[in-house]
């Protein structure tokens, strides 16, 4: 019998697409866990092939009677809602919950590949770098994204860790199975929603003199290219450590509208709104993930372009509602 695979944040965007991959690979041996109780999230893993679902709250529990049986933990599970204003909620899904996996994996000498994130940089002041050095001097804009700093610093002062680990620092991630993730969802899920809905697509202003409209930028990454990447650091164990997961180019909100509707095949219609009052101080105008320390592992794929992304996920999932 193969050992188990376990996938945390299973239901969700990421992890879904994660073991719909892994499934395309032939692995069926999988250990799904999450919070299962959303009608939402259903079509993202009722089809899958896996051997076991697992609620959240009995993981930790169960996995200590699964340890000789997992041969490795993806822990992508999390609260992600950068609105979210209470840190309690992030101590417990984020931190401690992470801190536990942690040292699981540590004790029973498992692999552990981990999802942190871009909100860790905050508005950029110290660039986008992944040097393990400047994680502890990084200001997270948000609670969310301070709950994932956090993490990454408890990591990097522990002794006792697992025979491999990798913490990852996504960037702006868009792709199939995100539908019921509502306001946190992706521009280009929302962009298609809002012409189906309007005709044109809205697009927040920029209130900086040094950004013209729509000429924000972000690093977006189609979600394949980061599960692949997950996979090949699985397989290839290449140095422990925290690493940025983006293309390395950032592209503008404009280029990524323009592309949305020639997915549709219609002519752009975009419109320029105030950034809501709630978030605009902590607004990110530009982020870019620096992948020096990714592509010397050898392991990055071939991004996918952020035109060629929006053509397929729009062409292949959004159009007719599909899932992956």
């Amino acid at each position: 019998m193969p050992k188990k695979i376990i996938v945390t944040g299973a239901a969700g965007f990421i992890g879904s697409c994660l073991v719909g991959k892994l499934n395309e690979l032939g692995y069926e041996n999988l250990i799904l866990v999450d919070d299962f109780s959303s009608n939402l999230k259903k079509p993202n893993w009722i089809n899958k092939h896996y051997a076991l679902c697992v609620p959240r709250e009995d993981f930790l529990r169960r996995a200590h009677e699964l340890s000789a049986d997992i041969e490795v933990v993806f822990h992508l599970g999390a609260r992600t809602d950068t609105t979210e204003m209470n840190e309690k909620v992030f101590d417990v899904l984020n931190l401690n919950y992470s801190k536990q996996i942690f040292d699981f994996c540590s004790q029973y000498q498992i692999p552990l590949l981990y999802a942190s994130s871009a909100a860790t940089y905050g508005a950029g002041e110290l660039g986008y770098s992944d040097d393990h050095h400047l994680i502890p001097f990084l200001q997270p804009l948000n609670p969310y994204g301070i709950s994932k700093n956090e993490f990454d610093k408890w990591v990097l002062q522990q002794e006792i860790a697992p025979p491999f680990w990798a913490g990852f620092k996504f960037f702006n991630v868009y792709g199939p199975n995100e539908y019921h993730k509502n306001r946190m969802a992706s521009v280009i899920f929302h962009s298609v929603n809002q012409i189906r809905k309007t005709g044109k697509v809205r697009l927040f202003r920029s209130h900086r003199p040094d950004y013209a409209d729509g000429m924000q930028k972000r690093d977006f990454i189609y979600v394949f290219d980061v599960v692949e990447t997950l996979i090949r650091f699985w397989k290839n164990r290449p140095v422990s450590g925290i690493y940025n997961l983006g293309t390395g180019k950032a592209e503008p909100f404009l280029r990524l509208a323009e592309a949305v509707f020639e997915a549709l095949e219609l002519p752009p219609a975009i419109e320029f709104i105030d950034t809501p009052i709630d978030i605009r101080d902590k607004y990110q105008y530009f982020t870019q993930a620096d992948i020096h320390k990714l592509e010397a592992t050898g392991l990055a794929p071939n991004f996918t372009s952020l035109h060629d992304g929006i053509i397929d996920y729009v062409g292949r999932f959004l159009k007719d509602q599909k899932y992956y």
